[in-house]
C-alpha cells in the first residue's frame, strides 16, 4: 500500500510497508524509513528489506501466527491460613512472539495471567497441540510477564512481531487475542483516546498507559496492541467496569514494554521500577510558595517526607522544594510536558530509569537553589503491595498465628473494599508509613486458635505485634527468634492499643504441638523461617547447659538431662522434668528418664 505526499510543485510515493518508525517532533510527522527512496529522482519508494537476519512479521498472517493462546493452572496461597494454598483453577489469556536483543526467542503476556501457576501451556494458532511454557520473569508492577518454549519445533514458522513508537491521540488501534465468547482468534479496533500515567491495579503501582476504546475482555489480558503499519503498540491489560463508562480499555505502552525487557537483559530478572523514595505535595497555591521562598516564576513540589532507608535520606529534607529533575521543570502540580501540548505525572520521568541510575535534582532549600545526584532505589514499602510469588510468612506459638502483613492479606481478610473495612492503625501502615530499617515488617496477630494456652483471649485478630517481653519487634524472624529463646515464665506481647497478652511458656510450648496436629498445621513456622526454627533450636540446646531452668532433685547428671529438654525441646519439656523429679537416685544408670532423642531441638515437620 503506498500514499502520494504533495507539497507546493512535487509530489512523492509513500510506501507504508517501508516505514521503520514513526514520531511526533512538535508539529511535524518524522518518519524513518527501513531503505531510502528509489534512485531514479522519481522518489518512488524501493520495496521493503526482508533481510534474513531481520526476522520481522510484515503481513497480516505472519503477525495473526505470532499470536498464541495461553493455558495456565494457578495455585494461589491462602493468605489468611498461610499453611494452605487455594483449590488450584484455570484460565486462559492471549501472549505474542518477540525476540530478544541477541535474537533470544520470547513470549510476553500479563503477570496476572501466569500469576502463581503452577503449570503454563501455549497454543499457537491453527495447531491443535498445546506446547509447555517456562515463565522466565514476572514484572508484577507493570504486569508483564516473560515466557519462552523449549521445544524447537513450537518456534518453526513463526516470527517475531516489531514494536511500534508511542500511539498518538485519535490513532487507530486493533486488539488481537483469544477473548471469552470462542475458540478462535479476535480482533477488535478502536482508537487512542488518553495517554497518562494511569494506576496498575494488578501490581499496586502508577506508569505510563494507554487508554483506548476497543472492547478487552477477559482472555483478551497479554495480547498485542497494534497500530495499522502491524507494529506492536502495548499489550492489553485492563478494562475499565463500571455502570458510567463503556468500552475503556487499558494497554501497556512500549515504553514500560522496553523497560521490563532491557530490565530482564540487564539483570537476568526483573528488578522493577525506581523511586526517589520522598511523598510530595502540590505547591498551586500562591501562598504556600510564598512561604517557602519561591519568586513567581518559580514551580515545584514540597517534599513532605523522606523515607529513611533511601539513597535520598540525608540529601534531600522535609521543606525542600522540588524545582526540576533531570533538567526538567517541574510544575507546581506535580507534572510535567509531555508529548505535543499535554502535560503528565514527573513520576513519568522516574519510570523511565533504573534502579541504581542517579537522578540530578534542582531544588530550592530555604530560598537557596541547589543541585543534587540522588541514587534512584526499588520502592520498599513497609507493607508490601505483593509478595513477587512467594509465600506468606507465618508463626504458630500455642494458639497464636502470627503472619506479616501484606496487602493481599488484607484483601484476604477483608475483601475487596479491604480500604475501608481494615483496621484504621493497619491501614495507616499501607498508606503512609515508611520503613526504619530495610528488614522491618508489620507483624499481626491473624488469629487465636483455641486451647487452654491461649484461654481469654480467642477474639484477639489483626492487631500489631509491638512487643514482646518488652523488645521491639523488627520482623517476624527476629519474633521467632526470641520465642525460640525465650526463658522466661511468661511470653508477653504488647499490641495495639496498650492491650497485653500474657501465656505460660511451659503451657504454650506444650499447646503449640497439639495446635499443629489438631489444625493439620505442617510445621511451627513458614518454609522463610525453617532455617531460623533449626538454628534457633540448635542455640538453645548448645545453651542448655547454663541455663537456670532446672530444678529436679536427683542426680546431677539427670538433673542436667532434665535442662536440655526443658530449653531445647519444647514440646516435651514439662513430661521431662517431670520424670527426672520422680526419677530414684538410681536413675543414673535408667535412661528412661533422659532418651537420647529427647536431647535433639524439635524440628518442624517438614
Amino acid at each position: 500500500m503506498s500514499y502520494t505526499l504533495g507539497g507546493p510543485g512535487t509530489s512523492q510515493q509513500l510506501d507504508l510497508g517501508n516505514i521503520e518508525k514513526l514520531e511526533v517532533r512538535g508539529n511535524e510527522l518524522v518518519l524513518t524509513m527501513r531503505e531510502p527512496p528509489g534512485a531514479d529522482g522519481g522518489g518512488a519508494a524501493g520495496p521493503p528489506s526482508h533481510d534474513v537476519d531481520e526476522v520481522l512479521a510484515t503481513r497480516q498472517e505472519d503477525v495473526m501466527d505470532a499470536v498464541v493462546k495461553i493455558y495456565c493452572t494457578h495455585t494461589e496461597p491462602n493468605y489468611s491460613l498461610p499453611w494452605q494454598r487455594k483449590r488450584q483453577y484455570s484460565s486462559t489469556s492471549s501472549g505474542f512472539v518477540v525476540a530478544g536483543e541477541a535474537g533470544q526467542r520470547y513470549l510476553l503476556t500479563n503477570a496476572h495471567s501466569v500469576e502463581h501457576y503452577s503449570q503454563t501451556k501455549v497454543k499457537r494458532r491453527g495447531d491443535d497441540r498445546k506446547w509447555l511454557a517456562t515463565v522466565l520473569a514476572i514484572g508484577t508492577e507493570c504486569d508483564v510477564a516473560l515466557l519462552t518454549v523449549d521445544d524447537e519445533e513450537f518456534w518453526q514458522g513463526v516470527q517475531p512481531l516489531r514494536f511500534g513508537p508511542l500511539p498518538n491521540l485519535q490513532e487507530s488501534v486493533y486488539v488481537v487475542g483469544y477473548p471469552i465468547g470462542g475458540d478462535t482468534i479476535s480482533v477488535t479496533s478502536g482508537v487512542v483516546s488518553r495517554i497518562e500515567v494511569t494506576a496498575y491495579a494488578h501490581g499496586a503501582t502508577e506508569l505510563l498507559g494507554v487508554q483506548i476504546d476497543a472492547a478487552i475482555n477477559s482472555g483478551n489480558s497479554g495480547g498485542p496492541v497494534f497500530n495499522e503499519l502491524g507494529e506492536v503498540v502495548g499489550i492489553a491489560f485492563q478494562s475499565y467496569a463500571g455502570s458510567d463508562a463503556e468500552n475503556i480499555g487499558y494497554v501497556i505502552p512500549t515504553p514500560v514494554i522496553n523497560h521490563f525487557l532491557d530490565d530482564y537483559e540487564r539483570n537476568g530478572t526483573f528488578t522493577g521500577f525506581p523511586a526517589l523514595g520522598v511523598q510530595w505535595q502540590r505547591m498551586e497555591s500562591a501562598a504556600l510558595r510564598k512561604h517557602f521562598n519561591m519568586s513567581e516564576e518559580q514551580k515545584g513540589v514540597l517534599v513532605r517526607s523522606v523515607q529513611p532507608i533511601s539513597h535520598a535520606h540525608g540529601q534531600l529534607f522535609p521543606g525542600d522544594v522540588l524545582l526540576a529533575f533531570d533538567g526538567v521543570e517541574v510544575a507546581s502540580d506535580g507534572t510535567v510536558p509531555f508529548l505535543s501540548g499535554e502535560r503528565i505525572a514527573f513520576s513519568y520521568l522516574t519510570s523511565q530509569k533504573f534502579t541504581g541510575d542517579l537522578a540530578t535534582l534542582d531544588i530550592l532549600r530555604e530560598g537557596k537553589p541547589m543541585r543534587l545526584q540522588i541514587k534512584l532505589m526499588r520502592p520498599n514499602s513497609l507493607v508490601q503491595h505483593h509478595l513477587g510469588g512467594r509465600d506468606p510468612s507465618y508463626l504458630v506459638v500455642a494458639g497464636i498465628v502470627f503472619t506479616v502483613v501484606t496487602e493481599p492479606y488484607l484483601e484476604s481478610e477483608y475483601g475487596a473494599e479491604y480500604g475501608r473495612e481494615a483496621p484504621i492503625k493497619l491501614l495507616d501502615k499501607l498508606l503512609h508509613a515508611w520503613k526504619d530499617e530495610p528488614d522491618q515488617e508489620v507483624v499481626v496477630i491473624s488469629q487465636v486458635l483455641a486451647c487452654n494456652a491461649t484461654l481469654g483471649y480467642e477474639e484477639v485478630f489483626n492487631t500489631q505485634v509491638h512487643k514482646f517481653n518488652g523488645t521491639p519487634v523488627r520482623n517476624l524472624k527476629h519474633l521467632t527468634e526470641m520465642v525460640l529463646t525465650c526463658k522466661e515464665q511468661h511470653m508477653r506481647f504488647d499490641v495495639d492499643y496498650s492491650e497485653v497478652i500474657v501465656i505460660d511458656t511451659a503451657v504454650a510450648n506444650e499447646a503449640t504441638e497439639e495446635i499443629l496436629r489438631l489444625h493439620s498445621i505442617p510445621a511451627m513456622g513458614s518454609k522463610d523461617l525453617q532455617e531460623v526454627l533449626a538454628s534457633g533450636g540448635a542455640a538453645v540446646a548448645a545453651a542448655a547447659p547454663a541455663a537456670d531452668g532446672a530444678q529436679a532433685a536427683g542426680p546431677a547428671a539427670v538433673q542436667q538431662e532434665a535442662a536440655v529438654v526443658a530449653d531445647a525441646a519444647p514440646v516435651a519439656a514439662e513430661a521431662a522434668l517431670a520424670a527426672a523429679e520422680a526419677a530414684p537416685a538410681a536413675a543414673e544408670a535408667a535412661p528412661a528418664a533422659a532418651e537420647p532423642e529427647a536431647a535433639v531441638p524439635v524440628q518442624p515437620a517438614q
